[in-house]
C-alpha cells in the first residue's frame, strides 16, 4: 500500500498507570495520587479551549437544524411528564428515541432550563426559539464537551510521544465534524465521544474493567455505538477475561459481567418494572425506515444506488430488453428518505445489510482475537464502526464520526495510517457539508475545514512521511492525490449548480421536491429552483455527486486500513505497537 520500511523504534511500554519505560530500563516511580489527578494543562491547551469556545459562542445565532427543537422537546418531556410517559408522548413529532441514560441527561438539563426560562420546558410550546433557549442549549453543548477535552488532555500524559499526541488531541477537539454537527447543526456528539475516549484511555492504561464500564454507559446514552460493541466484546473477553492460555479469569469475568449488568439495570430498570421495554425498544429501533437515511450519506449503498441510476439510464438509452421495476424508476432519483427501491438491481433488505456487516466485521474480529493489543483494539474498533457505516441499514450521515474520531488516534503511527486518515477525513468531512446549506455558514464550514486540514497535515506529515519505494507505490500515490484534488472542483460544482439552474427562465411544473428529515434537502428545494427542462430533472445532482464522490474516498480508505491491519505485524509496526 505505502512505502513502509521498518524503522528503529525505541521500545516503550506503558504500565497500567501510564508510566513509560524505555529500552528495558527500570520503571519510573509510580505517580502519586495527586499527580494522577492533575490535568497537566499547558498554556497552548488553554489557548485552544478559549479560542474555540469564543468561536462557538459567535455561532449561537447561526443556523440550527430540527435537532435543536428535538432536544428542546426532550427537555420538556422529561421535565413535565412522569417517567412512565416519556417513551409514549407524541405531543411533538420529535418523540424521545434515545436510550434512558440520555433521557436522564435531558432531565438534568431541564432543571436549570426551567429557572432560566420556564417556557423552554413547556410541553406544548413547540418550536420555541427565543434567545434564552438558543443560548442555553448552545451553552450545554459547549460545557458537556469538556468531557471530551479532559479525555484528550489525559491522552497526552503517558503517551509514547507527547508532542505528537498533543497535535492529535487538538485535532480531535477542533474537529470540523464536531463544529458542523454539534455547534451549528446541533447535537451532543462531543460529550458522547468524550465518554468513548475515556473508555479507550482506560484500555490504554490497562484499566480494562473501567473501559468496559464506560462503554456500557455510553451504549445507554446513544445506541448507535452498538456498531463498536463487537470490538469491545472480543477485546475485553480475550485480554481481560481469558489468560494467554485461554483459561477463564473468573474474577475478571464476573467483575466485568456484574458491572455491565448493573449499568443496564440502572438505565432500563425503571422501564423493566413498568413493563415498558417493548415500547422503549420500538422507539430505539424503528426498522420501518428505508435503506438510505439520506441519499448523500457516503455509504456503500449510496454507490449501489448511483449504479442503479446509471444502469437505468443506459437501459433507457440503448433500449435493451430488460424488465425494470417501475416503482424503482422514480424512487431513488429525488433523495427521498423512505424506502429505497431499485429499478435494475435487486432490492436490498435489512437482512442483507446485517449479513454484509457481520461478515466484514468478522475479518477484523478474528484478527483482534489473535492479537488483543491496544493498537489492534483501536484499529479493529475503527474498522467495526467503519463497516457498520458502509453496510448498515438506514445509516445517518453524521455517523461518519464513528470511525473518523478513533482513526485520529492512529493518524501519526506511520505514513500509511496518515494517508488513510487524510483521505477518510477529507471525504468524511466534505460529506457533512450538505447538513449546512445557509450562505453565511456555508462559507464558514469550508474555511474552518480547510484550516483544520492544514493545521493537522503540516505538522504530522513532517513526522511520518516516507518516500514511495517502488513504481506501484508512486502510481498509487499519484492516483490518491488526483482524487483529493477533485474536492475543490466538486465544491465549485455544488456551489455553482444552483446559480446555473436559477439563471434559466423556464420553470418546470410538477417536479417533486427533495424531502429529508434534515434541512439539507429543504435548502436544496429553496436554492435549486428549476431553470430548464434538462436541469430541472437534475435538481438533486449536487447531493448525488457529493454522495458518490465522498463514498469513493470513504470506501477506498476503509479498504486501505483493512489491508494495513491485516499486515500490521510484518510491515506496519509503529509506536503504538509497543503498548500491550
Amino acid at each position: 500500500m505505502d512505502n513502509l520500511q521498518q524503522t528503529d523504534i525505541t521500545s516503550v511500554k506503558v504500565d497500567p498507570q501510564g508510566t513509560q519505560t524505555e529500552g528495558g530500563g527500570e520503571c519510573e516511580a509510580a505517580p502519586s495520587r495527586r499527580d494522577r489527578l492533575s490535568l497537566d494543562v499547558s498554556a497552548a491547551d488553554w489557548d485552544i479551549l478559549l479560542a474555540s469556545t469564543a468561536l462557538k459562542i459567535m455561532f449561537y445565532p447561526s443556523y440550527r437544524s430540527t435537532d435543536f427543537e428535538v432536544h428542546r422537546n426532550w427537555l420538556a418531556i422529561t421535565y413535565t411528564l412522569p417517567i412512565s410517559k416519556w417513551y409514549y408522548d407524541t405531543t411533538s413529532e420529535w418523540t424521545l428515541d434515545y436510550p434512558p441514560f440520555f433521557a436522564y441527561f435531558e432531565k438534568l438539563l431541564s432543571i436549570p432550563a426551567s429557572f432560566i426560562d420556564p417556557k423552554i420546558v413547556q410541553l406544548n410550546n413547540l418550536n420555541y426559539n427565543s434567545w434564552s433557549v438558543v443560548a442555553y442549549q448552545r451553552s450545554t453543548v459547549i460545557l458537556t464537551e469538556l468531557v471530551l477535552g479532559l479525555a484528550l488532555i489525559r491522552f497526552i500524559r503517558g503517551s509514547v510521544d507527547p508532542s505528537t499526541q498533543r497535535i492529535i488531541s487538538a485535532s480531535i477537539f477542533l474537529h470540523p465534524g464536531f463544529f458542523i454537527v454539534d455547534h451549528i447543526h446541533f447535537q451532543y456528539n462531543g460529550f458522547m465521544f468524550g465518554i468513548l475516549l475515556w473508555s479507550i484511555l482506560m484500555a490504554r492504561n490497562g484499566n480494562k474493567l473501567a473501559s468496559g464500564i464506560l462503554f456500557a454507559i455510553l451504549l445507554n446514552f446513544k445506541h448507535i455505538y452498538m456498531y463498536l460493541a463487537p470490538a469491545y466484546f472480543i477485546y475485553l473477553l480475550r485480554s481481560f477475561c481469558l489468560s494467554l492460555t485461554y483459561e477463564i479469569q473468573t474474577k475478571n469475568f464476573v467483575s466485568l459481567a456484574n458491572a455491565v449488568i448493573a449499568v443496564f439495570v440502572a438505565s432500563f430498570g425503571p422501564f423493566i418494572l413498568m413493563g415498558q421495554i417493548p415500547q422503549v425498544l420500538s422507539r430505539l429501533f424503528p426498522f420501518t425506515r428505508g435503506l438510505n437515511h439520506a441519499y448523500w450519506a457516503p455509504t456503500f449503498w449510496a454507490l449501489l444506488t448511483a449504479m442503479d441510476r446509471i444502469l437505468l439510464k443506459y437501459i433507457k438509452y440503448t433500449r435493451v430488453n430488460i424488465q425494470l421495476n417501475t416503482e424503482g424508476i422514480a424512487s431513488t432519483s429525488r433523495g427521498l428518505v423512505g424506502d429505497t427501491v431499485f429499478a435494475v438491481i435487486p432490492d436490498i433488505k435489512p437482512i442483507h445489510t446485517f449479513i454484509a456487516t457481520i461478515a466484514c466485521q468478522s475479518i477484523w474480529l478474528i484478527k483482534l482475537w489473535r492479537s488483543p493489543t491496544y493498537k489492534s483494539f483501536i484499529t479493529a474498533l475503527t474498522l467495526c464502526g467503519w463497516t457498520s457505516f458502509l453496510f448498515g441499514w438506514h445509516v445517518h450521515e453524521k455517523a461518519v464520526l464513528l470511525f473518523l474520531i478513533p482513526l485520529s488516534l492512529l493518524a501519526a503511527e506511520r505514513q500509511a495510517y496518515f494517508r488513510t486518515f487524510m483521505i477518510a477525513s477529507i471525504a468524511g468531512v466534505f460529506s457533512l457539508f450538505p447538513l449546512i446549506f445557509t450562505p453565511a455558514e456555508s462559507i464558514v464550514k469550508v474555511v474552518y475545514s480547510v484550516l483544520w486540514m492544514l493545521l493537522v497535515y503540516l505538522p504530522l506529515s513532517r513526522r511520518v512521511y516516507e518516500f514511495p519505494r517502488s513504481l506501484s507505490y508512486v502510481i498509487l500515490d499519484v492516483m490518491e492525490k488526483i482524487y483529493l484534488a477533485g474536492f475543490p472542483l466538486l465544491l465549485l460544482f455544488v456551489s455553482l449548480f444552483p446559480a446555473i439552474s436559477q439563471s434559466r427562465n423556464q420553470i418546470i411544473p410538477e417536479v417533486e421536491p427533495c424531502i429529508s428529515s434534515d434541512e439539507a434537502c429543504l435548502g436544496m428545494n429553496h436554492s435549486h429552483q428549476i431553470g430548464s427542462i434538462g436541469i430541472g430533472m437534475l435538481e438533486f445532482l449536487p447531493l448525488m455527486a457529493t454522495s458518490v464522490y465522498c463514498a469513493i474516498g470513504v470506501l477506498w480508505s476503509f479498504l486501505r486500513l483493512g489491508y494495513i491491519y491485516l499486515n500490521e505485524e510484518t510491515t506496519y509496526q509503529g509506536q503504538l505497537s509497543n503498548i500491550g
